[in-house]
């Protein structure tokens, strides 16, 4: 872990500076706006991209807890496992250690290989494009976030760099395989999503809720849950991951450990709950089972999402900070441990400000949640990521999530969903990429004839 070096720390504080120092030169009689425009003009255009970087990457980073991280917590509160207020401080939490602690600390330069690295050669272009990118996505999901509405933050950037590559290189610098996989992943990951849910819900009334004794039941199985649900938790964490080779963890050792650690969860967690229940005289009621596991499944996926998806909005200022250094750039950028923590801190203030809209859209408006019903969208969810992530599938969390949330109403009846809900969500998710490739276009030509 590359802890802030002494230059770094003295760079960051010298650009005010630098701003300050331009405007005490100009003329004293000008005003307010002359002396703004000799201060910027006095600063060097890429300090000046890496300060509005820095801004527009914390703007980012809001976004996706305002909107992404939402997506982790929907199922609980619309279960009502637990509060807003506390999904909200839970998941503030949790993003943060999984920023820090699981983040990556190296991030591709181009978000999923989407185009050709060729056009990352001239280093102004470079730092124009991915300030435009962040610029552009950012925008995407703070207008969806606006509208109460679940995007894929992954997605927007992955789109916005593709405007960024047709603006500098033509279509011919498109990786068109990838981009496919990407349209293909609106319908893969929200149909696998869905059929997991829809499965996992049905064995749940067959062999819990339809029993004459359900709640005894629920305890019964109970490990069978908990203990599917920490093998899916810790392969995400292990298989053909960054912190499986970090560990020099094996795909069979890494297979063995999560199959070892969700038997003894689930033991353990059944031991637990009974004690838990029979300790007070409490509702016999197998949805209070569930309701304790829920609550750890959704916290997975918030820890998840702020080890994944904080590269979304730091990735493009790690690339930006990087070349500013060094004035080159190569496949992959290091990102320093206090860049993480920059975007962790605004993924949880973005969840904290704005993330009851999301969490509202995805937890109460698409159909009715039960606790059981919240486990079965989340272990969906969890698997869907860890099964198409590891087939290479450029995957959305926000994806997978709305499809569990379809596939536990569809078990209810089809008329159990509000169609017209999901209609709208899918609607966003088609414009997705078009808008952030064409606004990270509109962008990066501004920003070209004024630089």
């Amino acid at each position: 872990m590359r802890l802030p070096l002494a230059k770094d720390v003295l760079f960051l504080a010298w650009v005010p500076s630098l701003c300050y120092g331009a405007s005490q030169n100009s003329h004293p009689e000008q005003g307010f706006g002359h002396k703004f425009f000799n201060m910027v003009t006095h600063v060097p255009m890429e300090y000046l991209i890496l300060v509005l970087g820095f801004i527009i990457g914390f703007h980012m980073s809001w976004n996706i807890g305002a909107n992404d991280v939402a997506n982790s917590m929907a199922s609980a509160v619309g279960a009502k496992a637990i509060t807003l207020r506390q999904a909200i401080f839970i998941a503030g939490i949790l993003v943060i250690v999984g920023a820090i602690f699981i983040g990556g600390h190296v991030t591709d330069t181009i978000r999923s290989g989407i185009v050709s690295p060729q056009i990352l050669e001239d280093p102004k272009i470079a730092m124009i494009g991915a300030f435009s990118a962040l610029v552009a996505a950012s925008l995407w999901v703070s207008f969806a976030t606006w509208q109460s509405l679940p995007v894929s933050t992954t997605h927007s950037i992955v789109g916005a760099m593709v405007g960024f590559g047709l603006v500098t290189g033509g279509i011919g610098v498109i990786n068109w395989g990838v981009l496919g996989a990407v349209v293909g992943s609106w319908v893969i990951s929200p149909v696998f999503s869905m059929t997991i849910a829809f499965v996992m819900f049905n064995i749940i009334i067959r062999f819990v809720l339809r029993r004459q004794d359900a709640f005894q039941a629920a305890i019964s199985l109970s490990p069978v849950f908990i203990g599917a649900a920490v093998f899916v938790i810790v392969m995400s964490f292990l298989f053909k991951t960054p912190m499986g080779k970090t560990m020099a963890v094996g795909d069979i050792t890494a297979l063995l450990v999560a199959l070892v650690v969700g038997i003894a969860a689930g033991f353990g967690g059944r031991n637990l709950l009974r004690s838990f229940f029979l300790r007070k005289e409490r509702a016999r009621d197998p949805e209070m089972v569930f309701r304790t596991i829920q609550v750890g499944t959704s916290c997975y996926v918030a820890l998840a999402i702020g080890a994944n998806d904080v590269a979304n909005a730091i990735g493009p200022l790690a690339l930006i900070y990087f070349l500013t250094q060094t004035g080159e750039v190569g496949a992959q950028v290091p990102v320093p441990f206090y860049l993480l923590l920059f975007g962790g801190a605004g993924i949880a203030t973005g969840i904290a400000m704005g993330g009851a809209r999301v969490i509202r859209t995805v937890g109460e408006r698409i159909t009715l949640l039960t606790n059981t019903r919240g486990y079965s969208v989340d272990f969906a969810a969890a698997t869907t990521v860890l099964i198409a992530s590891k087939l290479g599938l450029p995957v959305s969390t926000t994806h997978a999530a709305v499809g569990g949330v379809m596939g536990v109403g569809l078990a209810r009846g089809i008329e159990a969903v509000n169609f017209a809900v999901i209609f709208k969500i899918m609607i966003y998710w088609v414009l997705t990429v078009p808008a952030s490739a064409i606004t990270s276009m509109l962008v990066f030509k501004a920003i070209q004839m004024v630089v």
